[in-house]
């Protein structure tokens, strides 16, 4: 059933929710930004048909506070709330919180959610469909439920928050000796990030690549997946540069590993756009299911430039209760790169790097991309994730994509904050990255003590 929607909520901010302004210009929908009070003079709100304060600078009492969000998206008169990626984009509380209010939750159906959002059931499930997980536990109450386990999964192995994400609440432990600091520095963290201490072991995969699925489903009855990014060049799990398609999965890979994605998305009647991860080990070419983020995600984009699809458009429509406007005959089409540029200093180990940008000189051109919410004069507020920008590109290959990129991050000028894109040419300089034999560990492991050496 249609629902039409002509006015749009978004509870998010910086270059989310610029992009989610653009995307409903194209759809000829009216949009309101809800803004924190360190945001009231974003790009966000700048653009969008109106901004409407949700509440004081921290997250906790304007961003994540659902009741704020839902009695704005009300009072403005819309009928459809975009939450973005982070904040309560991933909380089933906040997907049915919009419906009982009677807005449209731009995602997944909050059962749907539910399912995929805790590591444990989820692990569960990609078990029962015999869609392979890392070998590894149920919840362990202590350390000496680990140190038991120990022997059966075999150093090294993770404890992870089975609430978790984005790398909190993990950590990785390699002997004995580490066991009683790793479960309560985890399992403080994951308490602290989550409100949800509980942990579980999975052996470690030491040379792995982080290779993810993008499916997209409508309530019709139609489920397909977009293709894969690879993920791989992280620090500390947070990732910093994405690409697609992944320079190691060849069709028949890819074939396996969107069969798992869509079993497990069609298990849970998944509608909207979403994304399987997985880990792929590197000595054996198997894959193992990580987890399901149940929004859209940050490095959306570069699925974007090899399949033409707007995802966001694509997702508003499905809200909308549209069918959806492709098919599973989709192309892969050149290759992708994203560079998430943050303000941070990497020759301070990255410390967060807030402060009016003096200067701001993005690159431009054919196949360049810049996502972004910054502007010369915008103060970067403390409170928030330091992301200025995410810099895409796309060239006929992987070769030429990358050549585009060094040329890109050349030309991308930022004064008055510290960013990251020293680290990023770098990177793209190097021949670890170039010839594709970087891993999850390699920025930590290899990277690094190359350039402490040099």
């Amino acid at each position: 059933m249609k629902r039409p929607i002509t006015r749009l909520f978004i509870a998010n901010r910086s270059e989310i929710a610029v992009r989610i302004v653009k995307a409903c210009r194209k759809l000829g929908i009216e949009t309101v930004v809800g803004v924190s009070e360190a945001d009231r003079h974003t790009l966000a709100a700048q653009l969008a048909d109106r901004a409407i304060c949700i509440g004081p600078a921290p997250a906790a009492t304007s961003y994540l506070n659902m009741d704020a969000i839902v009695t704005a998206a009300k009072g403005t008169g819309c009928q459809a709330i975009h939450p973005g990626y982070g904040f309560p984009a991933e909380k089933a509380a906040f997907a049915k919180l919009c419906v009982e209010h009677g807005l449209i939750f731009v995602g997944p159906p909050a059962s749907a959610i539910s399912g995929m959002g805790d590591k444990l059931t989820a692990r569960e499930t990609a078990k029962k469909l015999n869609v392979p997980v890392v070998p590894g536990t149920d919840d362990v109450r202590d350390s000496d439920a680990v140190r038991r386990h120990a022997c059966e999964i075999r150093y090294p192995f993770l404890l992870k928050a089975s609430a978790g994400g984005g790398g909190r609440g993990m950590r990785i432990v390699r002997s004995a000796d580490e066991i009683d600091g790793a479960f309560t520095g985890a399992s403080a963290e994951a308490r602290a990030a989550f409100n949800d201490p509980t942990l579980y072991m999975e052996r470690y995969v030491e040379r792995a690549r982080h290779v993810e699925i993008q499916v997209l489903g409508d309530e019709h009855g139609n489920l397909i997946h977009l293709g894969e990014r690879d993920c791989s060049v992280q620090r500390r799990h947070q990732k910093l540069i994405e690409e697609s398609p992944s320079p190691v999965v060849d069709p028949a890979l890819r074939a396996r590993m969107a069969d798992a994605a869509l079993r497990l998305a069609r298990h849970v009647s998944y509608v909207n756009a979403g994304t399987v991860e997985f880990i792929l080990d590197l000595d054996s070419m198997e894959f193992y299911f990580l987890e399901m983020n149940t929004r859209i995600q940050v490095e959306h984009p570069v699925t974007e430039m090899v399949t033409g699809i707007d995802l966001v458009a694509e997702q508003i429509r499905i809200a909308g209760g549209e069918p959806l406007t492709v098919t599973q005959d989709v192309r892969l089409q050149g290759h992708s790169i994203e560079c998430r540029i943050n303000a941070e200093a990497p020759e301070r180990n990255f410390m967060p790097s807030p402060g009016r940008i003096t200067e701001w000189q993005a690159p431009s051109g054919s196949g360049i991309r810049v996502d972004t919410h910054c502007y010369s004069g915008y103060v970067v507020p403390p409170f928030y994730d330091s992301m200025l920008a995410k810099l895409i590109v796309h060239g006929e290959d992987r070769g030429a994509a990358i050549g585009r990129m060094a040329n890109a991050l050349d030309a991308f000028r930022i004064e008055g904050v510290h960013s990251t894109l020293p680290f990023h040419r770098a990177v793209l300089a190097h021949p670890d990255f170039r010839e594709s034999r970087v891993t999850t560990q390699w920025t930590e492991q290899d990277f690094y003590r190359e350039v402490a050496v040099a």
